[in-house]
């Protein structure tokens, strides 16, 4: 489980079929101090995360295909928590 700012959406054409019906987002990773980490990574989202929100994202595999209810879905990043404001991080 990382933080990550939500810097942008992402759109798709062409998509794997598990992701019907999901938004993407575009996260950018937060180090300990709030500023970013690393590479911004594309995840999906159900909880309505918005630009400049601070969320948790996680790459647990295992739970993501559950939430998705696919065995063989590509997602490798999924938003499962948002920051309150004020929250650590939240800048």
């Amino acid at each position: 489980m990382n933080l990550a700012r939500i810097v942008g959406h992402a759109t798709s054409t062409v998509k794997h079929p598990s992701l019907a019906g999901w938004r993407l987002l575009v996260a950018q990773p937060l180090d300990a101090a709030g500023g970013p980490e690393g590479e911004p990574v594309l995840a999906i989202d159900e909880l309505g995360a918005g630009l400049g929100d601070v969320a948790m994202i996680s790459s647990d595999g295992g739970a993501i295909r559950e939430m998705m209810r696919s065995k063989t879905s590509p997602v490798r990043w999924a938003v499962i928590g948002l920051m309150d404001s004020g929250a650590a991080g939240d800048q």
